[in-house]
Order: C-alpha cells, then sequence, then structure tokens
C-alpha cells in the first residue's frame, strides 16, 4: 500500500449522501435473502412511457447516435421552451437552454459559471442533500436558514433578507421540495424574488419536482424574474432517473460560458436520451397524468397512516412524492440521531427510510418517507414500522 497517496482536499471534505449509505445497507440486507420495503429512494417505480421508449428505438434506428450541439438538440431546446410558455406563460428562447446529462451535471455548470471562491448561497434548512456539496465544489459557501415544519417548511423572506451579506451570490429555491414535497407560496416567490433583485443576487430554482403536485400549483422562478436560472429534467416527472436527461436555463449573457465548460468536460448529452426526451415533452402527457394520480392516492394512504403511527406530520405536503415527518421521540432513544434511528429500522423491521440529518440540522429527529413504491409495499412497510413501534414502547403503534 502507497502510504504517500494524497487525495484531495475537495475530495476528502466531500459528504456522503446518507440515504445511499442506507440504500447499499438495505441491498447487503436483501443479498441475504431478506425483503425490503425501500422508502428512502427519490426514484420513479414506473417503467418509462412506451411512447418515450418508442422514440428512442426510432433515434437508434435512424442512426442519432452521434455527438448533438454541445447545448442540446435544437428541437429539444425549442420543445422546453414551449413547454414553459404552456405551463407557466413564460418566453425563453431556445439560445437559453443547456441540454445536460442529468440535472446534477446542470448544477455543476451554473455554480461552476456564478461563484467565485468566498461567495455565499442561501438555501433552506432543510434541502436536498447534495446542493451543499455542489455549492462547496465551486469554492463557495452555503448558508443555510432556517424554515419550520409548523409554516410548512416555507422560506420567510424576513429570515432571507436578515442573512444576506457583500458576499451572498445567490438564492436558492426549491419547490415542490425535496425532502418536505411542499410548495413556496407565489407571494413568497415574488418577495425572494424582490429581495435578490433588491440585494444584486441571483435565483436558483430549482424546478426538478415540476409536475408532480397534486393540490394547488407550482410556480416557476421565471414568473418572477427574468434573472432566474432554473435547473430542470426528466427523471422525476417521466420515470427517466437512467436516461440521464436534465436542462438549465439562463439568462443569455451565461450561456457562453457555460456552453465552454459543458463542451471541454461533457461534450453533449446522450443524443438518443435527446430524441427520447422529446417524445416526453409532446407525446406523454396521458401517461404523465395516469402516474400522478397514482402517486397521489399513495400519498393520501401513507399520511394518516404515518400519522397514525405517532409521527408528526404538521401540515401535509402536496407535491414530489416524500413526506418528512418528525420522529424525535423514536430518535430520543438513539441520543436524537436519525441516522442511528434509520439504521436501527432498517436492520429490525427491514424498512429503508431516510434519516433527516441527511438534509441539514434543520432537519435532524426527522425520517423522510418516499412514496414512490407500490401502495402494496407502502402498506406492507408500514405494517413493518407498526411492529416496530410496538417493541418501542411508542404512542401510537398498533393504530397503522
Amino acid at each position: 500500500m502507497n502510504e504517500h497517496v494524497c487525495i484531495s482536499k475537495r475530495a476528502r471534505e466531500i459528504t456522503p449522501f446518507l440515504v445511499m449509505d442506507i440504500l447499499e445497507a438495505a441491498h447487503k440486507i436483501e443479498a441475504q435473502g431478506h425483503s425490503v420495503i425501500h422508502l428512502e429512494i427519490g426514484e420513479p417505480d414506473f417503467d418509462t412511457p412506451e411512447c418515450i421508449k418508442e422514440a428512442a428505438r426510432k433515434a437508434l434506428t435512424d442512426g442519432h447516435t452521434h455527438y448533438t450541439h454541445s447545448l442540446g438538440l435544437l428541437p429539444l431546446r425549442e420543445a422546453i421552451c414551449e413547454d414553459y410558455l404552456a405551463r407557466y406563460g413564460v418566453t425563453v428562447h431556445p439560445d437559453q437552454v443547456i441540454v445536460t446529462q442529468g440535472t446534477s451535471p446542470a448544477m455543476l455548470l451554473l455554480f461552476s459559471s456564478i461563484l467565485e471562491a468566498g461567495d455565499q448561497v442561501i438555501l433552506s434548512d432543510p434541502a436536498y442533500a447534495c446542493y451543499d456539496n455542489f455549492i462547496r465544489f465551486a469554492g463557495a459557501c452555503p448558508v443555510r436558514v432556517a424554515v419550520s415544519e409548523d409554516d410548512s417548511f416555507q422560506y420567510r423572506p424576513e429570515v432571507i433578507e436578515a442573512a444576506l451579506t457583500d458576499a451572498t451570490r445567490a438564492i436558492l429555491l426549491n419547490s415542490p421540495a425535496n425532502p418536505t414535497g411542499t410548495l413556496l407560496s407565489a407571494e413568497r416567490m415574488q418577495a425572494v424574488a424582490d429581495i435578490a433583485a433588491r440585494h444584486g443576487a441571483s435565483i436558483v430554482s430549482d424546478e426538478i419536482y415540476h409536475g408532480l403536485v397534486y393540490e394547488g400549483r407550482e410556480h416557476s422562478a421565471l414568473e418572477f424574474t427574468d434573472q432566474a436560472f432554473v435547473l430542470n429534467g426528466f427523471s422525476k416527472l417521466y420515470a427517466m432517473t437512467g436516461w440521464r436527461l436534465g436542462y438549465l436555463i439562463a439568462p443569455r449573457q451565461f450561456i457562453r460560458p457555460m456552453q465552454k465548460l459543458c463542451q471541454n468536460f461533457f461534450i453533449s448529452a446522450n443524443s438518443v436520451a435527446q430524441h427520447a426526451g422529446i417524445a416526453a415533452l409532446k407525446e406523454s402527457a396521458a401517461d404523465v397524468a395516469r402516474m400522478k394520480a397514482v402517486y397521489d392516492e399513495r400519498r393520501r394512504f401513507l399520511l394518516p397512516r404515518l400519522k397514525a403511527l405517532g409521527l408528526g406530520v404538521a401540515h401535509d405536503p402536496t407535491g414530489a412524492f416524500y413526506v418528512l415527518a418528525n420522529a424525535k421521540h423514536w430518535a430520543a432513544r438513539f441520543g436524537g440521531s436519525s441516522l442511528r434511528l434509520a439504521f436501527d429500522i432498517l436492520e429490525k423491521a427491514h424498512v429503508g427510510v431516510t434519516p433527516g440529518i441527511d438534509f441539514g440540522a434543520g432537519a435532524e429527529g426527522f425520517l423522510r418517507f418516499s412514496y414512490a413504491n407500490s401502495l402494496e409495499n407502502i402498506a406492507l412497510g408500514l405494517d413493518r414500522l407498526a411492529v416496530y413501534a410496538q417493541a418501542m414502547g411508542s404512542p401510537g403503534h398498533g393504530q397503522a
């Protein structure tokens, strides 16, 4: 073994994605012959709609297997613009769109282009686990601001304004949100956009769960400012996680710098997946509506049963496919650690759940439940949790 191996500081300091640790531990249990119910991973359990797969097959048959334009196929970028006009009434030009190999590379391009060392990005606590690492990888600093379960985990504009400094470069929005599944109201989005404009900060809006809303409606940041950076993709709404297809919408002056990064680091997104993406936007509305109805059925089934187990849900989430439940009375047995609690549940109940600490200190003691699984599996997972709760002597056991 080479004792002089030098691992870079950025690689050493990046934090693990704990949901993947839970998932991989679950796979080990499954390899031993046990059944595990997966309520941890945020991946649609549906197959990709047939019209999308057919478009991919046709692209292969027609020989569309070469590099595309570094910004992405023009017909796909045009379809993205048409989609944003139809959904939100906002006008986006195809030259403002960069198609990427999933939304994560889009984040890498974005933060590498707008952040300098020492810059700050404001985001909520809790928030998607990987945001911090993308921001830090660009040399900048994530600044978490508290949001409350009593307020549906929504940003409070006055709290954001109080956190602003001369180093604040951007404010990050995610609505519907991971891990909470809640929506940011139009009024608060407008207030945050106004704050950003007054202080010369950018709005970065992660809209990957748009379309998966069951009550009310989601809003794009582009409805409130034309200077927003929008992250989106096909993984969640169209059940295309493995296709690795996302996109970034940005003000025109940022496109060329990001394009140069894309040319050097990625060349272009997958050509076949891009053709499939066109079909997703133009032909899959009926499939999306069917999947969305099933998600909503699962949501309405899951929520009362979690509450019957004594897990706290102050406000029912209305988007994405997550419930962030207060499990502090369960976690108290483990010194308040949601991570130790999640591993204990996995080991004893064979149910995978995500520890709240994965999403920030503001979610410590919470557990995230994904309902991107069949109703039958969700019911079985909840039955196992009821037995687990009874063994702990937890209030509410046996009522599920």
